[in-house]
């Protein structure tokens, strides 16, 4: 028996129940993981409160960990016991001291990489890669608007982009996400609870607007992100923190002649070879300098309810990580 959250129904942090599992042992094309640290992603509390719908009732949350294989399946090459790898997506699963999971979902970890670090960086890492080389392939010249400058995604994605050459535009909450976001490569950033945010992107752009937004708040910056663009401008919609956005008739693209997607970072990592390009240059990134990691909050994994409170209520900024006890 191994220690994990579950979740018996929606609901705010206190439905996360601390419970003994049974997880097994690893059968065919398997291996078993004791997880060293765990990333929490706003994605985890999108499950709890049904915005998102879990595959079972109950789950266990969580798509992000690093941790230690300690038994692998049947007939498995490729990974042995004593690897430390990383995995982000499906399953869902990582708030356990222990798991099992696919062995074609998981990547090695570069020993030049601390495991909390790459627990942290893994999934958002990922997200940032093909959001800024794929989704909207940013290039030198452009200007892009990052909501959300000094999340845990945002972060990343401001410095990726001003590394490619872009002007990046952030916004965040508070003079202190100013001067993180500043610290991360935003040219320039905006207060968005002190001035509005359309009126000073288009301010910086003198009315041109930008080449895209990339978007993870949702209901409450939606309308604003489209009016910011410029003309065939790229709407990145990844994420809904205030709430899913209303809807949107195709007829109120039709001025600017834009484009709005709302893509899914497994859609962009269904193959192992995207797989492992994808997370390979994030580490690359991260041991080059280019990607500057901000771990600000650790929880103890037995604590997981408080740091999700903490996180709707906005009292974090970068990466958050669950550490198991004994690690």
């Amino acid at each position: 028996m191994v220690k994990a959250f579950r979740v018996h129904e929606i609901g705010g942090p206190e439905v996360l129940k601390w419970e003994d599992v049974e997880i097994g042992e690893p059968k065919e094309g398997e291996i078993r993981v004791k997880n060293k640290a765990i990333g929490l992603n706003f994605n985890d509390v999108y499950f709890r409160k049904g915005v998102y719908k879990a595959p079972t009732m109950p789950y266990t949350p969580g798509r992000e960990a690093v941790g230690v294989v300690t038994a692998v399946g049947p007939g498995l090459t490729g990974r042995k016991v004593g690897d430390v790898v990383a995995y982000a997506g499906n399953p869902m699963g990582s708030y356990a001291e222990e798991q099992i999971l696919p062995a074609e979902r998981v990547v090695p970890v570069p020993s030049s990489v601390d495991p909390i670090v790459a627990a942290s960086v893994i999934l958002k890492g990922m997200t940032a890669q093909f959001l800024v080389r794929r989704c909207f392939k940013v290039e030198p010249g452009h200007t892009v608007l990052v909501h959300a400058a000094a999340g845990g995604v945002g972060s990343l994605l401001c410095q990726w982009a001003n590394a490619l050459g872009a002007t990046v535009i952030g916004t965040v909450s508070t003079k202190e996400k100013a001067i993180q976001a500043k610290e991360d490569g935003c040219h320039h950033v905006i207060i968005y609870t002190e001035e509005d945010f359309v009126t000073r992107v288009n301010e910086i752009t003198s009315g041109k607007g930008v080449n895209v937004v990339y978007d993870s708040v949702g209901k409450d910056t939606f309308q604003g992100s489209l009016a910011s663009l410029e003309n065939r401008g790229c709407m990145v919609n990844f994420g809904q923190s205030s709430g899913v956005p209303d809807p949107l008739p195709l007829s109120a693209l039709q001025a600017k002649s834009l484009f709005v997607t709302r893509p899914n970072l497994f859609n962009y990592t269904e193959t192992r070879d995207e797989l492992l390009e994808t997370a390979g240059e994030v580490f690359a990134n991260i041991a080059s300098g280019i990607l500057r990691v901000r771990v600000n909050h650790t929880y103890p994994l037995s604590r997981a309810a408080q740091a999700h409170a903490d996180l709707e209520s906005r009292k974090t900024s970068g990466s958050v990580v669950l550490i198991p006890e004994g690690n």
